[in-house]
């Protein structure tokens, strides 16, 4: 899908009206919470609800008769045919609602603001159906992200989309055909939600040219194909044929579900406002590509977040894992092949150049081309995959197994997390089998990851502000006035900068995670150890110029 990226520098993107005036919006956090506002419930479209509809009931003919007739004259749609309860109708459907975070109108003197959509997790049912406590859009992790990118100066919209589909089924074509119409309807929920934002740009003051999807789970999968889909013919490679020696026939029939839009399906309710559903960046955190012949030269940047060992997303190559069952359902490809694919095609030649002064670029970039053994099991990362972090996590013992979504957590008392989904097994324990060490600390810790390495690319690609702020030139005098010392250390240690103010300093583990950090606003900073643990550490100091990083050892 080709996808061509505005070209004008927007000033206006740079306005701040808070005080903190000396970070970089977008890279930093320059709002407070109680500086965004948050409106929940917003109804974005309405559409047919395959959870609860009887298709194989006789009055489906009518049902669909009246209500196309109703969608098409901007008639309301009567209340029986949303309440699952009402036997009068077959067809049943849902209004599709979206939370909208953003920083207060009265105080941000921004009007063409970038706007996020974040896609949840779920795997196409809702929880506990699911096997899991998440799986919407109020999921902690999916509050926490739109809210970090609220306070970073974004709009952020956390939306619901349809689900539906049996992982149940005897045969795995028939887990494959549910699954992937089931992800084909919630594509066209993502892109008539950002229709919908689109034609309000003026009430939410977005920029409909700078359109972020991010997806997590089940929901990267989502924004990868919302991301890449773009060709009708793309539904009828052979994976998505149910007779892979008929090129006639998908499993997706578009007459009935809509084309690529969402449009001109007997099932399908979404109608034109003259907006377009173009996003111009995506984000992957655990999900997977359905093919990568869906990619093309123009494509959108993208991002990737994926623990190496992931047990339902391959990281490279293979199958979907339903997380409730085990079986298999279709074979797709990981961040590992797909962003190498994406960096040959020079879809992030916005970014590629980054430079490598930055712990969470660090920690990613280590990682490239080396090897990740966990017992019989080993998987090479790649080299040309930049925009990729590959998360490591420990090999935990069985039962435990590996981990998929370390930034995920819940509450483990809630009524959802206590719901049995076997025998003797509840939600939160079924969850806790690929996240044994979960924890609110924990998710917020890979969301720093996450934030620290996915916005200054973000900032890069649509063009947000200098990139030359990520990160300041090591041959630059200000680079080059900055020292540390001693190093190794033992109890404490002291940056001096002999050019700029040092305004905060942030230390971080080799894993990219934020361990401390504290305002300084001056040349010099004593900084005690704190109890850190020996070992490598990056220390970063932020100037109203940029950054510089230098890497610290603890003895």
């Amino acid at each position: 899908m080709n996808r061509t990226l505005p070209l004008a520098f927007v000033t206006a993107a740079l306005g701040l009206a808070t005080t903190a005036n000396a970070q970089q919006r977008y890279i930093n956090e320059v709002f407070t919470n109680a500086q965004i506002t948050i409106t929940n419930d917003v109804t974005y479209g309405t559409n047919v609800n395959f959870l609860t509809s009887n298709f194989a009931s006789p009055l489906v003919p009518n049902d669909l008769v009246t209500l196309q007739t109703a969608v098409t004259l901007g008639q309301p749609i009567p209340a029986p045919y949303f309440n699952p309860a009402d036997a009068s109708t077959a067809v049943k459907v849902l209004d599709l609602k979206m939370d909208i975070y953003q920083p207060d109108q009265a105080l941000d003197a921004v009007t063409a603001r970038p706007l996020v959509i974040y896609v949840h997790t779920g795997n196409a049912l809702p929880p506990p159906i699911n096997g899991s406590p998440n799986g919407t859009r109020k999921d902690s992790s999916a509050v926490e992200m739109c809210k970090r990118m609220a306070r970073r100066g974004y709009v952020a919209v956390s939306m619901s989309y349809r689900g539906g589909w049996n992982p149940l089924a005897a045969t795995e074509q028939e887990r494959r055909g549910q699954l992937l119409n089931a992800i084909y309807r919630a594509i066209h929920d993502v892109r008539q939600c950002t229709r919908v934002m689109k034609a309000d740009a003026n009430t939410y003051r977005i920029d409909p040219d700078k359109v972020i999807v991010i997806g997590e789970g089940t929901g990267g999968y989502i924004s990868l194909a919302n991301a890449t889909l773009d060709d009708p013919a793309e539904l009828f490679i052979p994976k998505f044929r149910p007779d892979p020696f008929n090129p006639a026939v998908s499993y997706i029939d578009t007459t009935l579900v809509g084309n690529l839009n969402g449009f001109n399906g007997q099932l399908a309710l979404y109608r034109p406002n003259g907006e377009n559903h173009d996003a111009h960046f995506c984000v992957n955190m655990g999900g997977a590509l359905a093919d990568t012949s869906w990619l093309a030269p123009g494509d959108a940047p993208m991002v990737a977040f994926h623990t190496v060992f992931d047990p339902f997303a391959p990281f490279t190559e293979g199958i979907v894992i339903v997380p409730t069952t085990g079986g298999p359902v279709v074979p797709v490809q990981g961040s590992n092949l797909f962003m190498d694919l994406v960096n040959q095609y020079g879809n992030n030649a916005s970014f590629v150049n980054l430079p490598s002064n930055n712990p969470f670029t660090n920690r990613a970039r280590a990682l490239y081309g080396t090897t990740q053994t966990h017992g019989s099991n080993s998987v090479q990362i790649r080299n040309n995959v930049e925009g990729l972090f590959p998360m490591v996590r420990p090999q935990w013992p069985a039962p435990a197994q590996e981990e998929a979504s370390p930034w995920q957590w819940w509450d483990p008392n809630s009524a959802i997390a206590q719901t049995e989904v076997a025998p003797g097994i509840t939600a939160h324990v079924a969850s806790l089998a690929s996240n044994p060490d979960m924890s609110p600390t924990k998710g917020r810790t890979y969301i720093d990851t996450i934030m620290g390495y996915m916005n200054p690319r973000i900032v890069c690609a649509l063009q947000l502000g200098p990139c030359s702020l990520v990160g300041i030139d090591e041959a630059s005098a200000i680079a080059q006035g900055v020292e540390l010392y001693p190093n190794p250390a033992s109890d404490r240690f002291t940056v001096t900068s002999a050019e700029a103010i040092i305004q905060r300093y942030e230390i971080y583990d080799i894993n990219g995670r934020l361990v401390h950090t504290a305002s300084v606003n001056g040349r010099q900073a004593n900084i005690e150890r704190m109890g850190l643990t020996a070992g490598a550490y990056h220390v970063t100091l932020r100037f109203a110029e940029g950054t510089v990083t230098r890497k610290l050892m603890l003895d």
